[in-house]
């Protein structure tokens, strides 16, 4: 599968082995790069530690000289980083670097946005075995090209504490198709023992081990209980799977109290962006999904819409553009959807680059006539995802519903960084996410980097399954401003032993699995084809 990344007709992240053949026209920059002579890409030895210094040296020239042939070629290209101005000219091959994670870590430390509570980078990353890659663009859980990674047990999970401080994990999401999901696990699920641990603790011995189990190992053997107080333990092995983004949907109907009126509302949860059209050019399982899940709202007259993204981190751009096709009003057909702005080099020489800084909806948008467009959103709601959202403004009235969003209107071009041996053996290294462009909607709003507030502030129950409007805050707020235009009731409350038994998720007892991001392998792929 990672090897149509390779492939001269692949519609993939631009690669940084290709790059030579994209960038003509461009101009030499003024950053300066190590001497060539001592280039340890040109200078292979094949021994880790020359790839590591081939990673460090490619790394900073994608970002700060040049990414005409993958970085090696200093006279040609334009720097791709978005804030490559703010970082200082770096020697990568410097010993104090003891690898190309702690040079970007440097490059990433100067300020990007001083009027934020972040005011650095804490985006840029490296997905040094490509599972991000083939999960978010081919839409499969695992890949074979790094040859390090076998899939994954498709959900993940959170930390609450009841009313006495005793620990408890629940299952927030899992992916239908995944190991998980093929037993049955879904959200609300406890687990209650870990590899034959019942003993669910906040120590952090506990949390990591946990952690580690079900996110760094190839088996885990947990004990579930299920909402019903129902038992069993399952032993799962990771698999690889086509990734299927909605944990969930149904067609909502609410009936106004008063009015005796009733209106149907669609609803649906996704965990992941992936994207909609692979690197072979084919629609992906989560472009089957989507069109069957729009298919089925229009079929049963929906008239408002429910998008849950609390646990969403993004994606692909290209499945954010869907979304927003499918949602917007045919009000918004062929008008502008969202500008994308790049560095300042970049940006003058764009028209011998072939990017393109503006993207349009359809000729034809949704067949949905929504009265309402609600999102449920939360501190780990990022970037495509709030793209999404953002670029619906314009158009239509949006309604956020939780808590604030992460703060993201950053995005990424895949760079994969490869090297050739003495034999002319392709050798993966890395995959770098470093940010190359930010978006702003058609009313140029965007720079949301300390989040985008929710209209109504809901509390995420973490032992709630989904779609349960008498326990869910999320969807009862909203059905009541469907009802009566405001969100809440007045003298509703929920009964003190239905809060004994609600569950509030404590990030700080879990690390954040997953990716916060948004990545345009459709611009990679135009610059690839407009050559």
């Amino acid at each position: 599968m990672y090897k149509n990344l390779f492939t001269s007709g692949a519609r993939a992240a631009f690669t940084g082995i290709a790059c030579v053949i994209m960038l003509i026209a461009c101009r030499k920059d003024n950053k300066t790069s190590p001497d060539p002579t001592t280039n340890p890409v040109n200078n292979p030895t094949g021994s880790q530690s020359k790839d590591e210094d081939s990673l460090k040296y490619l790394m900073y020239q994608i970002m700060q000289v040049t990414y005409a042939d993958g970085g090696r070629t200093p006279s040609r290209g334009l720097p791709t980083y978005y804030w490559y101005s703010q970082v200082p000219s770096l020697n990568p091959l410097d010993s104090k670097y003891a690898n190309a994670d702690s040079l970007l870590s440097v490059m990433k430390t100067y300020a990007i946005n001083p009027g934020t509570t972040k005011p650095y980078d804490h985006y840029s990353f490296l997905d040094r075995n490509g599972v991000l890659t083939n999960k978010l663009f081919n839409g499969v859980s695992a890949q074979t090209f790094a040859a390090t990674n076998k899939g994954d047990f498709g959900f993940d999970y959170g930390v609450a504490l009841d009313r006495s401080n005793n620990a408890h994990i629940y299952v927030l999401y899992a992916d239908k198709n995944s190991p998980a999901g093929q037993i049955g696990v879904t959200r609300g699920w406890e687990i209650i023992s870990v590899n034959g641990n019942s003993n669910i603790n906040t120590s952090q011995a506990f949390l990591e081990s946990t952690y580690n189990a079900i996110f760094s190992s190839s088996s885990v053997t947990l004990g579930f209980k299920r909402p019903d107080n129902t038992t069993f333990t399952q032993t799962l092995n990771t698999g690889s799977y086509n990734v299927n983004p909605v944990v969930f949907d149904s067609v909502l109907t609410v009936t106004n109290p008063t009015t005796l009126v009733s209106k149907k509302v669609g609803y649906f949860s996704m965990y992941t962006f992936s994207s909609v059209i692979n690197s072979n050019g084919q629609a992906t399982f989560t472009r089957t999904v989507l069109d069957q899940l729009f298919s089925k709202f229009q079929a049963q007259g929906v008239t408002s819409l429910i998008v849950d993204l609390r646990y969403n981190g993004g994606g692909a751009v290209s499945t954010a553009e869907y979304l927003d096709n499918a949602i917007a009003p045919a009000s918004a057909a062929g008008n502008l959807m969202y500008h994308t702005i790049y560095n300042d080099k970049i940006m003058a020489q764009i028209s011998d680059v072939k990017l393109t800084t503006t993207t349009n909806f359809a000729a034809s948008t949704s067949r949905l006539t929504l009265d309402n467009v609600f999102f449920i959103t939360s501190g780990s709601t990022a970037s495509a995802s709030e793209l999404t959202l953002n670029n619906l403004k314009p158009y239509m009235t949006v309604k956020l519903v939780g808590e604030k969003t992460y703060g993201k209107p950053v995005g990424f071009i895949d760079f994969n960084i490869s090297v050739f041996d003495q034999n002319h053996s392709q050798k993966y290294l890395a995959d770098l996410y470093a940010i190359n462009f930010e978006t702003k909607n058609a009313n140029g709003v965007g720079g949301y980097y300390t989040g985008i507030d929710v209209d109504a502030a809901a509390v995420d129950y973490v032992n709630v399954p989904w779609g349960s409007t008498t326990r869910d805050a999320n969807l009862i707020a909203i059905v009541n401003y469907i009802n009566t235009g405001s969100y809440t009731v007045p003298g509703a409350r929920m009964a003190t032993p239905e809060l004994d038994n609600l569950r509030v998720g404590i990030p700080a007892l879990k690390p954040v699995n997953g990716f916060n991001g948004m990545v345009d392998y459709e611009r990679s792929r135009a610059l690839r084809l407009n050559r």
